[in-house]
């Protein structure tokens, strides 16, 4: 299954995750299963900050973890799925949203393999992914595809990867989808309404090593819109 990353970092080991996530299923469970809770329990400030004043409707929550975004969400009036690879993490997420009284439409699976209905979502969001990308581009065109026509794409990804952690342990950053991966996708038929590295701040004690964010906001603009995998001009950040 295609591995996903989930909501707030955890120190030092969020760090590594972020960089080199589990792979698969049965890991993402064994690294769930491993604390008591991973992430703050609270929504990330860059998907409150974009979508508080937006109208609600259907919402996907690609890579939901424990539910922090899922609840926060379902809490304003939208009608949430909230998607994840690991079971551990989704039954955190139920009990949260039985705490704060919503409803939310778990399901259980990876990004590319899920039996989503396209187009149907007025907002997709995934927040600091570790989606494998490949030269298809499947885990991008799965988001795009699951944006309705008028609907918003929310993509939050840190601003600084520690490359030379990573040559040190092996890792290319380039395997996981990045900002400008899902970037260079948005093509006509696409409005970017928010392109912007800023400060993220975190109360508590998760993510303090990851203090600026990516935030890529697109609305998809009419049915039938196309995208392709070519450039578009759209400047890394």
């Amino acid at each position: 299954m295609t591995s996903q990353h989930h909501g707030h970092d955890h120190g030092a080991a969020a760090q590594h995750s972020a960089l080199a996530p589990p792979d698969g299923e049965d890991e993402w469970d064994q690294w769930y299963a491993d604390g008591e809770q991973i992430w703050s329990g609270r929504p990330n400030g860059a998907l409150v900050a974009e979508v508080e004043g937006l109208q609600p409707g259907r919402a996907l929550d690609a890579g939901c973890g424990e539910g922090a975004d899922a609840v926060w969400l379902a809490s304003r009036g939208w009608q949430v799925t909230a998607l994840d690879v690991s079971e551990v993490a989704l039954d955190r997420a139920r009990s949260a949203a039985a705490d704060a009284g919503v409803d939310v439409s778990w399901m259980h699976g990876g990004l590319v393999e899920a039996p989503l209905e396209g187009a149907a979502f007025d907002l997709v969001s995934v927040q600091y992914p570790a989606l494998r990308h490949n030269r298809e581009h499947d885990a991008e065109r799965a988001l795009l595809d699951a944006v309705a026509p008028g609907g918003i794409l929310l993509a939050v990804f840190h601003a600084d990867v520690d490359v030379e952690w990573a040559d040190a342990h092996g890792v290319d950053p380039d395997d996981y989808v990045g900002h400008d991966h899902l970037a260079a996708l948005l093509g006509d038929g696409w409005r970017v309404e928010t392109d912007e590295r800023r400060p993220r701040t975190i109360e508590g004690g998760s993510g303090a090593g990851h203090v600026e964010d990516l935030v890529l906001k697109a609305r998809r603009l009419a049915e039938g819109s196309s995208y392709t995998p070519e450039e578009t001009g759209t400047p890394p950040l």
